[in-house]
């Protein structure tokens, strides 16, 4: 789908779109986050800002000022539509040939509007033949380089399969192509504890922080078979509740539900 409106910026100057040499399409050499818009505002921005900026620690990328960023993002938000998306790309800029990163990197800034997804209702799934690469140095952060997601993804062309599950290289549950999972398991949500890669999401968080007894395990196909309910999540739609994983079927769980309404009153607050 195309944007509704997109700034790109070359250091603080604003520019018609990124340079060809840039290291993001060369490399995958940037960070991005995804955020819920909501009334021209955005109610986690905080909680963004704070993971970019781990990325760009863990990368070694200049981070935008602060208050120069929080300008921009203002003035476009003024074309945002009541609910929709906001994503936020940022790359270590133009560096020339080769992977060695320049000296004096001058970051380029990409942020573009979006119309907020559908709720699909409960989600149908599916196990991706794919794997999940691991890499402890790149764990928990939102970096470009997506290649493990694009190919899971690109595994099915069935609209009524709504997502699909990933596995780590040891055979564990890693994450669904776009969102964190939790299963209920034994009076407990567990989820996947990403330690040697994956993205650490800000609604996994947001649960993890906010339901007694959650917590992060190592997570086998046959333990998400037996598990008496599982939810996908993500800080743009917030918690899915899941239907249908290949031929296992869950209904509707009270639990899920009780998140799902306390977190969209988080997402949705103007």
């Amino acid at each position: 789908m195309s944007a509704l409106a997109t700034r790109v910026f070359r250091g603080q100057e604003r520019v018609e779109a990124p340079d060809p040499a840039d290291r993001g399409l060369a490399y995958g050499d940037g960070l991005f986050e995804t955020l819920r818009v909501c009334g021209n505002t955005l109610p986690w921005w905080p909680r963004h800002a704070a993971r970019l900026a781990r990325g760009a620690a863990v990368l070694d990328l200049p981070m935008p000022d602060r208050d120069w960023l929080q300008d921009q993002l203002a003035e476009l938000l003024v074309q945002a539509p009541g609910q929709g998306v906001l994503k936020l790309m940022l790359t270590r800029g133009v560096g020339g040939r080769g992977y060695a990163p320049p000296a004096r990197p001058e970051p380029s800034l990409i942020l573009s509007l979006h119309a907020l997804p559908a709720d699909p209702g409960p989600l149908r799934l599916r196990w991706c033949r794919t794997r999940v690469s691991l890499q402890p140095a790149l764990a928990g952060i939102k970096h470009l380089n997506r290649l493990d997601q694009v190919l899971a993804r690109g595994e099915w062309r069935d609209g009524d399969i709504h997502e699909g599950l990933m596995l780590d290289a040891a055979g564990h549950l890693a994450c669904a192509t776009s969102a964190n999972v939790f299963a209920f398991i034994d009076g407990r949500w567990l989820t996947p504890s990403l330690a040697a890669g994956g993205i650490a999401g800000l609604a996994r968080d947001w649960v993890l922080a906010n339901e007694p007894g959650a917590g992060t395990t190592a997570l086998t196909p046959a333990m998400i078979g037996s598990a008496q309910a599982l939810f996908l999540c993500n800080a743009v739609r917030g918690i899915l509740p899941v239907g249908q994983l290949d031929e296992l079927h869950w209904p509707p769980h009270p639990g899920t539900e009780r998140l799902r309404r306390a977190l969209d009153r988080e997402l949705t607050v103007a």
